[in-house]
């Protein structure tokens, strides 16, 4: 469960602000890899003794720094790995029709049409707001029935995180509400909040095979993970890697639809929309929960 230096007064806020440092301290151990830093040193570079570091660490993720630090190398990454394909074949046989998410966020969501899409939101009002976060500042963009987009605001450019998703559906109509987003975030990325009785309601809009490639990326449980090519022959189109790298890409729920799970077939963490440390902060701090 998420760890709290005081469950009554620590916040997504208070979370966010640990981020920050979390992100240096990835950012400096994959420049630093080849000389393995100690965490001593590490904890220099962030500004904190290495007592606090512990303690940043141990609010933040629930892991040591060791043990975080560790869950974010390509070697972790390797054995996240390890069956990557019945991953997949053992979720879709618990099947994705009702609530649910192999020991992880439960969700139920809904997809609306290819021709939905081609109009890029023609009709649809959307709302959105900013929020404090565990991996920074987010944004959230909500459909009438459901949570449709998700994503991160870099370096404080709210504008430049509102153009991401205005983009996918540049016809809708965007109204700013950070009160009706709020539940939403804090669904989220509260596991207090991750229930099968309450799923996190998602909406899906997408080319048909996007929609695809998204439903499949729900059935891959938080500790686990696989790649591109496993999803493409799951799909039935094994030549299809790349074109599932592309829809994996255009994925507008980030986190919850968790395609910060899909990995390079070496373990290597590829591209992530959001950012390469993002996705190993996501995966760390994944490995808390499940620990």
């Amino acid at each position: 469960m998420l760890q709290r230096a005081n469950p009554e007064t620590f916040t997504q806020l208070d979370l966010a602000d640990d981020y920050e440092r979390v992100r240096a301290a990835i950012e400096f151990m994959t420049k630093a890899s080849r000389r393995q830093p100690e965490v001593e040193e590490i904890a220099a570079h962030v500004g904190l003794s290495a007592s606090h570091f512990h303690h940043l660490f141990k609010r933040w993720a629930g892991l040591t720094p060791k043990a975080f630090l560790q869950a974010v190398t390509i070697d972790h990454a390797r054995a996240l790995l390890r069956d990557s394909a019945s991953v997949l074949d053992a979720s879709y046989e618990v099947g994705l029709s009702g609530p649910g998410r192999l020991h992880d966020l439960f969700v139920a969501h809904e997809a609306m049409t290819p021709g939905d899409f081609k109009r890029g939101g023609e009709g649809l009002t959307l709302r959105y707001g900013f929020h404090p976060s565990p991996f920074g500042e987010a944004i959230a963009v909500i459909a009438p029935k459901g949570l449709a987009g998700l994503g991160w605001v870099d370096k404080g450019d709210r504008k430049a995180a509102l153009a991401d998703m205005v983009r996918r559906w540049p016809n809708a109509q965007f109204v700013e509400d950070d009160a009706a987003t709020a539940l939403y975030v804090r669904r989220a990325f509260d596991p207090d909040e991750w229930r099968a009785d309450r799923p996190l309601r998602l909406v899906l809009i997408g080319t048909d095979f996007e929609l695809r490639v998204w439903e499949t990326l729900l059935a891959i449980p938080m500790g686990r993970a696989t790649t591109y090519s496993d999803i493409a022959r799951k799909l039935g189109k094994p030549q299809a890697a790349r074109a599932v790298g592309a829809a994996v890409g255009k994925n507008p729920i980030s986190f919850v639809v968790p395609c910060h799970r899909v990995l390079g077939r070496s373990g290597a963490f590829t591209g992530y929309h959001w950012g390469v440390v993002r996705k190993q902060a996501i995966i760390g701090w994944e490995a808390g929960q499940t620990a």
